[in-house]
């Protein structure tokens, strides 16, 4: 039995030199040749050498993909390469095996490769498309290898995209980008604001909002960070913010409780999230309202354009339109 071949995906910025030598090939000069290395150990301690400033995730993936390169991939595997030259899917062979050298100009390490396929990106699924977008150079095309192999064992069938029927990846694409961003923003406010400075995040959020705000000074002892009103007028809105991982518990939301007058209203602020009490506690508690780490995200994503520049820059995100199922769009009509 014969083992099955791989799919791999391939970005370059240099497209005419995959063309004319018929190769893949990527970068990464400084690592020598792969050939000298047998094992992803072996390739992690002579790239954490040579790098020596790279994250520990770092090392851990750039390694992992100069390992696949140079052993993983087999003779006969097929490689999906898009060019953002002329917006096409190639689709080849890998002939022979890894190649160093050292004369490149740029991309020193190779792989003889085959081209036996070109189509336009409208004969792929969305799905497609964006797996193979991926942000890694070099990578293994798991979710929709069967696509790219139908298109290059297809010896001239129209693809059924194109001849009317829907794309059932659309709606699937468009909640991996959503969840992505999701993710990235979550991740950056952890990373870059901690404490005092989340507070100020978030009173600048409630500005965007519409609310005009007061943050307490710091290491006061009453458990307020920020005071907000809608206009001139109360209720006044008390508003404890928490940066911490861990999800936030009852007696924490009830110090909130206790520092709130008549008429006033709360708003506990968390990247994280509730212990079931805590969420019970809220839910019988409706002068206070908790907001977790999702929904400060969609708040995020509702008010981005009205932020600070500060803010925009800590979480740099660009305004795109994206593909959605058509249910999902008559839905919003």
């Amino acid at each position: 039995m014969t083992e099955e071949k791989k799919v791999w995906g391939i970005h370059t910025l240099d497209n005419e030199l995959f063309m004319r030598e018929n190769v893949i090939a990527i970068g990464w000069r400084e690592m020598g040749d792969l050939s000298e290395l047998n094992d992803r150990a072996e390739f992690k301690e002579r790239y954490a050498r040579v790098y020596p400033h790279a994250t520990k995730q770092g090392v851990a993936n750039s390694a992992g993909m100069l390992y696949r390169f140079a052993r993983e991939v087999q003779v006969g595997d097929y490689i999906v390469y898009p060019s953002k030259a002329d917006r096409t899917i190639n689709l080849g062979i890998v002939e022979g095996e890894y190649l160093y050298r050292p004369g490149a100009q740029t991309y020193v390490q190779q792989r003889k490769v085959k081209w036996e396929k070109k189509f336009p990106r409208t004969a792929f699924s969305q799905g497609a498309l964006y797996e193979i977008g991926s942000a890694m150079t070099f990578f293994m095309v798991k979710n929709y290898a069967d696509e790219f192999l139908d298109a290059f064992l297809s010896r001239g069938r129209k693809n059924s995209i194109l001849e009317g029927e829907e794309d059932e990846s659309v709606a699937a694409t468009a909640e991996d980008i959503i969840e992505s961003t999701k993710d990235f923003i979550l991740k950056e406010l952890s990373r870059n604001l901690k404490g005092y400075d989340l507070e100020g995040f978030v009173s600048d959020l409630l500005q965007a909002m519409g609310y005009r705000t007061a943050l307490s000074p710091h290491g006061g002892d009453s458990g307020i960070d920020i005071t907000a009103y809608k206009d001139e007028l109360p209720p006044r809105i008390l508003v404890q913010v928490k940066s911490q991982d861990g999800d936030i518990k009852e007696t924490t939301i009830q110090s909130l409780k206790g520092a709130m007058r008549e008429g006033d209203y709360g708003l506990f602020v968390t990247l994280s999230n509730y212990t079931k009490n805590a969420r019970a506690y809220l839910e019988n508690t409706p002068i206070i309202r908790g907001i977790n780490g999702t929904e400060l995200v969609d708040l995020i994503l509702k008010y981005y354009d009205k932020l600070r520049e500060r803010y925009r820059k800590i979480i740099p995100l660009k305004m795109v339109y994206i593909p959605v199922a058509k249910d999902a769009s008559e839905e919003t009509e």
